[in-house]
């Protein structure tokens, strides 16, 4: 992982927990999300863009880190045509997921889920 001051290797956007963990993403699964797709891609020069790091500073560690792990199951299945595993979340951060999907303004296929 990259340090606080550096910039991710071209094509990758960091993305940082409310904890300062940081996980480096390749862009494309970053702009899984409607919300980081307009703080990268949006009109104007935000810090984001120039830099290619994303501070959420309410989304705890595991959260992002789960949500990390879907925008790489959706990259990777989206249309895909074949049986692809099912997605898994764990119960008691099912809120907190919501709610911060709901802010990414992440979408899923209604089949990803059970």
């Amino acid at each position: 992982l990259c340090s606080m001051e550096e910039t991710p290797p071209p094509d990758t956007v960091k993305l940082i927990s409310a904890e300062g963990k940081e996980f480096i993403v390749e862009r494309r699964e970053a702009l899984v999300s409607k919300t980081v797709k307009s703080m990268l891609e949006g009109p104007g020069t935000f810090a984001e863009t120039e830099r290619a790091e994303v501070r959420f500073p309410e989304i705890s560690t595991p959260i992002l880190e789960k949500i990390v792990a879907y925008f790489r199951y959706k990259v990777t299945y989206d249309n895909s045509v074949t049986p692809f595993p099912e997605f898994t979340i764990e119960p008691e951060m099912a809120l907190e997921l919501l709610m911060a999907a709901n802010f990414l303004e992440c979408q899923c296929k209604a089949s990803s889920f059970p």
